[in-house]
């Protein structure tokens, strides 16, 4: 059934008043790192799900439109969306919508890797993002390639370009949120937010350094973050963690050379705090980059892009994964 292909695919349960015994659906999903990109074709909809638990909170939902219109409501936003247009929603809240015949692209997020506050995201669920121009434009863009494409990346070239997308997504979100001036604090966030992007390879890096080179103590240092999704220690430890995941999919180096490389001088220490973030070992994603580049070396041209499944009645699916190891 189209539903529980939904549901699959990290959808919330939805109800179609519109949908009878002829009711002709695609679906087709990929991954790309830790995105999961879904492209639907649907006919005439009128759909609502209703509130789902907090713990299936762990991703938001870009929904990108390719053809169609849809008017949706969650939150406190009500979005008209048109072609190229696209919305940020919520799969744990209350969601009503009515579209034409629609092409859309839907982009799962997690929520940790906007690193956006709740009350944030809040002002921004259900608003309508303009995606004819601006950062808008480049995410409607990426979406709508990515969906088409993601089944040709190695895992490194996944992890990358995921954190790219994501990027521009939380530059048009940010940028959906006004034009007003950032206050004192934030513009002082964000600054420390960018020194500390450009020193992670430094193993000096630490909060009393950057209070140190802004002028600031220790403690409205920490003051600062402490309504962020992460600490100023925490912040630090994530990007490198994140510099070093990308670094090892791409394949070359040692676990210990790329962890002293972005700071991480105690070997046993990385490798368990790798896998506790993560999921997996570090090691892992060597073994995995070199079987994926054996296997693209001597695969036939029918081998190597993964396969799609499509079903007319119900929806469809199609797999072309690159899922982290396990």
């Amino acid at each position: 059934m189209f539903q529980d292909e939904l549901a699959a695919c990290g959808f919330p349960p939805l109800v179609n008043k519109l949908a009878g015994a002829g009711f002709r659906g695609r679906i087709a999903t990929r991954d790309l790192g830790p995105l999961r990109l879904v492209s639907l074709d649907t006919p005439e909809s009128a759909c609502i799900g209703r509130e789902r638990d907090a713990s299936d909170g762990e991703k938001l939902a870009v929904k990108v439109m390719v053809r169609g219109r849809t008017r949706i409501e969650q939150g406190r936003g009500e979005a008209e969306l048109g072609p190229a247009d696209l919305v940020l929603l919520d799969p744990t809240r209350t969601l009503r919508f009515e579209s034409t015949a629609a092409a859309h692209v839907t982009i799962l997020v997690p929520r940790r890797e906007l690193r956006m506050r709740p009350a944030q995201l809040d002002r921004l669920i259900g608003e309508r993002i303009d995606g004819s121009h601006g950062p808008g434009a480049l995410v409607s863009v990426l979406a709508r390639e990515s969906a088409r494409s993601a089944t040709e990346f190695r895992v490194a070239e996944a992890l990358r370009s995921a954190a790219a997308v994501i990027e521009l997504i939380a530059v048009a979100l940010e940028a959906r949120l006004g034009d007003e001036q950032p206050a004192p604090d934030e513009w002082l966030r964000n600054r420390i937010a960018g020194y500390i992007e450009a020193r992670l390879a430094d193993p000096g890096l630490s909060p009393p350094g950057i209070a140190a080179a802004h002028h600031i103590s220790v403690r409205r240092l920490h003051k600062l973050f402490e309504d962020q999704p992460f600490t100023v220690a925490a912040l630090i430890r994530r990007r490198r963690l994140e510099r070093c995941r990308a670094e090892l999919a791409g394949g070359g180096r040692t676990v210990t050379a790329v962890a002293a490389r972005w700071g991480f001088s105690d070997p046993a220490h990385f490798s368990k705090l790798f896998k506790t973030t993560y999921g997996y070992n570090a090691r892992a994603l060597i073994t995995s980059n070199r079987a994926q580049t054996t296997k693209t070396r001597t695969a036939g041209p029918e081998q190597d892009g993964g396969h799609q499944v499509r079903q007319q009645q119900g929806g469809s699916r199609g797999e072309g994964e690159h899922r982290p190891p396990r």
